[in-house]
């Protein structure tokens, strides 16, 4: 019991003085008390002491296998002294991962969850004066082998690292774009909190909107007392202030239970909308506790949004659909996958998270899919989103791998997945929850059945019964499904495409064929996960790789490309379209494009399927290092020529052109709340500007839909496929495609079709350029004059005495002709004019 004099509870930072020591594994190197960063990881700490090399360097991840086998103890001292608090407790975000926790020498608790937040009481062990406090790491990779023996192998991808017997990040073992790097240590921010009376350990909302345009906002608080046997009375408190920050309702109740619900309302709410479909507004609940006496015990804040949000799945006479509603009305989902943004995400900044949301949001995406092989993200994620209008799908934290369902494991599932749904329904942003990465698909089409003992569990339990039971119990608000691609009603076959989600893999995995134009086999109603690979940005791969000259296919440069025949691939892919290339530039830049391009067919043939096909999450948004990947954005956060091509697919307006049985169809795309109508002007042209044939056709798209239309025989048919493109503009608008009849390796594409100059411009280099000829694709990769310079536009495709200007952003003291280099200024007349000038010169 306590008076009106006890404080609030306080919060103190254990942050500082951490030092390390590995204790036994097979480390090369002594490792004896070195300075530790707190939040931070082995690698990290001892990357920065100077005791190993960039692990992101070169060839350095293969030196630090070591790493993971390592038994690692943190230990800090700190003084303290008493404040008449009832409780002190010792509250970690995250510790990665098997962690034994020691103060004063005593031992207070063993856990092992990267995945989950502790609470330790220790309020008898902390002493006056100066404390000690340990956490003694055991080897990641000895204890998921050990933890394996015990709850029996289950396949999974990948290497042979047994990533699923242990509960942390699982991209930290290896991907087919990550680096194995293993590493222990205290991931998120650790210190002592303490209390008196009553703490508020759980406030759980469900927010939504009533039918009768009534905002709700119910809230479940749970109450630990300091004294179990303490039955006194508090009180609990909620505030509801409107946007600018008016209070609009209040509720409070007095009990002396350790649960209790308050409502807020609020009347004619403002509805919080994605980002291209309404505004944000945010409202505050502010929460208090007090003691019996009315001593302020522990406030709190939270935002939210209040709308109605989740995916609809209803049968129709294709199948199930798969469209996400917010607010009742169906949203177009324009997004990508977005894995840990650092192989090593305690050192992530809020500066690098807005960053990255900032990539998504000027790319003209509403959806972030949060994958499940990496981790719950950083508040600082779901804030952001929040408040730029990002739509968030977000994975239970399991991947590519069957889950054993026994105890321990189990038990650990459930604790992490509590706290996560109630920490993150204060976020209007998260609309779905999604049990489980392929993991279904790997049962039914992995061969995974016959390595699993029969009646064995194997995570099944997990994305049917607890995760669905927990959120019905948790936060009802936001729809589920048990895994992604699954096929409702159809689990056994999760890769149909007239249900539910598909992960289109076969346009980049195939062996035999891996032509990006079969993303055109299907049309699925939802494509959660597809994508084509890219490397890095030159800047990029000039800083991670130091050998020269650069080659694509040096024993270093593959060690930064982690997909099963990834060079096969990319070579086989843009065989179909581009010329043979010759030279590490040629191959870097004609594979950059090609990836650009894979996603313009793909996205625009879903889009042309709309509301058939109502989403589209690219595969994927960032990387966590330097890698030829997937990526939209490298590792050392440049932009590639993918992101270009997609903020011009997810423009609110698509203009596309679309093969069909009977021929080609142009497909006219309208993602705004407005009716489009107008004339589509064509023309059939040849390179050279001469016009061979010209038509107009009205168009009329209604509001949030597609229509499509087909092109005219007499502009359909080439004389001269080679050397004729079909231009189709919306009349009065800057909405244009050029479609050509020939792939760029059959193409007539002249070299030497573009004059430029470059002046020198306050924020720095402004080029002009006008073309002679067709000239597809026209690119400045900046980066190799300036790293960090970026540029405004790329992938311009200008016709016959066309001129445009594009604006290189940079500081570097460079002579602006060099943006006009030979292999900075590139397009695809490039590549077929040193094509053929090889084959010629072979003849």
């Amino acid at each position: 019991m306590t008076d009106r004099s006890t404080p609030a509870t306080t919060r103190r930072p254990l942050h500082e003085g951490w030092r390390l020591s590995i204790t036994a594994g097979p480390a090369p190197i002594a490792v004896q008390d070195v300075p530790a960063t707190v939040p931070g990881t082995l690698i990290t700490d001892l990357h920065a002491a100077g005791l190993i090399e960039d692990p992101y360097l070169d060839r350095h991840e293969h030196d630090l296998q070591w790493t993971g086998e390592c038994d690692v103890t943190y230990a800090t001292r700190f003084d303290w002294t008493a404040a008449g608090a009832d409780r002190v407790d010792l509250v970690a975000a995250s510790l990665d991962t098997a962690a034994t926790v020691v103060l004063n020498g005593r031992r207070i608790a063993e856990v092992q969850n990267q995945h989950r937040s502790w609470r330790f009481d220790v309020t008898d062990a902390l002493v006056e004066g100066e404390n000690e406090l340990e956490i003694r790491f055991a080897s990641p990779l000895r204890t998921a082998r050990e933890n394996e023996k015990v709850l029996g192998a289950m396949p999974h991808t990948g290497n042979d690292l047994p990533y699923n017997a242990i509960r942390k990040m699982a991209c930290n073992f290896g991907w087919d774009w990550g680096p194995v790097l293993v590493t222990s240590g205290i991931a998120g921010p650790i210190g002592l909190e303490q209390w008196s009376t009553a703490r508020l350990a759980e406030v759980r909302p469900q927010v939504t909107v009533e039918p009768g345009a009534r905002g709700l906002v119910d809230l479940t608080a749970l109450i630990e007392r300091a004294d179990l046997l303490d039955d006194s009375a508090v009180t609990v408190a909620a505030r509801l202030l409107d946007p600018s920050g008016q209070q609009i309702d209040e509720s409070t109740r007095t009990t002396a239970e350790d649960e209790t619900a308050l409502q807020l309302t609020a009347a004619d709410p403002q509805l919080w909308w994605p980002r291209g479909y309404g505004d944000q507004p945010l409202y505050t609940v502010v929460l208090e506790l007090r003691d019996a006496h009315g001593a302020l015990l522990e406030t709190r804040e939270h935002r939210v949004g209040l709308r109605t949000a989740g995916v609809q799945e209803e049968p129709d006479e294709i199948g199930t659909s798969f469209t996400v509603v917010v607010n009742d009305r169906p949203i177009l989902a324009k997004g990508a996958n977005w894995i840990p943004d650092d192989c090593f995400p305690s050192r992530l900044t809020v500066e690098d998270y807005r960053a990255s949301i900032a990539d998504a949001v000027d790319a003209g995406m509403n959806t972030l899919r949060i994958w499940g092989g990496g981790l719950y993200e950083s508040e600082l994620l779901y804030a952001l989103c929040d408040e730029l209008g990002i739509l968030v799908w977000q994975d239970f934290t399991t991947a590519c791998a069957a889950y054993s369902e026994l105890d321990p494991l189990r038990s650990e599932f459930e604790a992490e997945a509590r706290e996560h749904i109630v920490r993150l329904a204060w976020h209007p942003s998260l609309v779905h929850w999604n049990g489980s990465n392929e993991n279904v698909e790997g049962y039914h089409h992995w061969g995974w059945q016959e390595h699993i003992p029969e009646g064995a569990g194997w995570g099944l339990g997990y994305y049917t019964e607890l995760f669905p039971s927990l959120l019905a119990e948790l936060d009802p608000t936001r729809s589920y499904t048990p895994t992604s691609p699954y096929s409702r009603p159809l689990p056994e076959d999760p890769r149909n495409p007239d249900h539910g989600t598909v992960h289109n893999w076969v346009a980049w995995a195939s062996e035999e064929d891996n032509d990006y134009t079969r993303y055109r086999d299907t049309i699925p109603r939802f494509s959660a996960e597809f994508g084509y690979q890219g490397p890095a940005n030159y800047a990029t791969i000039a800083r991670a790789v130091t050998e020269r000259p650069l080659d694509e296919d040096s024993e270093t440069m593959l060690s930064h490309q982690k997909a099963a025949g990834g060079q096969d691939k990319l070579r086989r892919g843009m065989a179909p379209h581009l010329p043979p290339v010759e030279g590490f530039d040629d191959f870097h830049f004609a594979t950059q494009l090609n990836q650009a391009r894979a996603l313009i067919c793909g996205i625009g043939h879903y889009r042309s399927h709309w509301p058939v096909c109502a989403g589209t999450i690219v595969w994927q948004l960032n990387d966590c290092w330097p890698v030829t990947s997937w990526a939209a954005v490298d590792g050392d956060r440049r932009r590639k020529l993918l992101w270009y091509a997609l903020r011009d697919v997810y423009a609110p307006v698509l203009l596309t052109i679309q093969p069909r049985e009977d021929g080609p169809a142009i497909s006219l795309g309208n993602d705004t709340d407005e009716p489009l109508a107008g004339t589509l002007q064509l023309r059939r042209q040849h390179h050279d500007g001469t016009v061979r044939a010209r038509a107009e056709l009205p168009v009329q798209v209604a509001p949030r839909s597609a229509a499509t239309l087909p092109v005219p025989a007499e502009l359909a048919a080439p004389a001269d496929p080679a050397a004729e493109v079909l231009v189709v503009e919306l009349a009065g608008t800057a909405v244009r495609t050029v479609h050509p009849f020939a792939e760029d390796r059959d193409s007539a594409l002249a070299g030497g079709a573009l004059t430029a100059r470059a002046q020198k411009v306050a924020d720095g280099v402004e080029i002009t350029v006008s073309a002679t000829s067709t000239v597809r694709d026209l690119c400045v990769l900046a980066d190799k004059v300036d790293p960090a310079a970026s540029v405004n536009r790329q992938l311009v495709t200008l016709l016959a005495g066309e001129s445009t200007r594009l604006h290189v952003r940079t500081g570097a003291a460079v002579a602006t002709e060099a943006f006009l280099g030979p292999d900075v200024l590139l397009s695809a007349n490039d590549l077929v004019a040193r094509a053929r000038d090889r084959a010629a010169q072979a003849a």
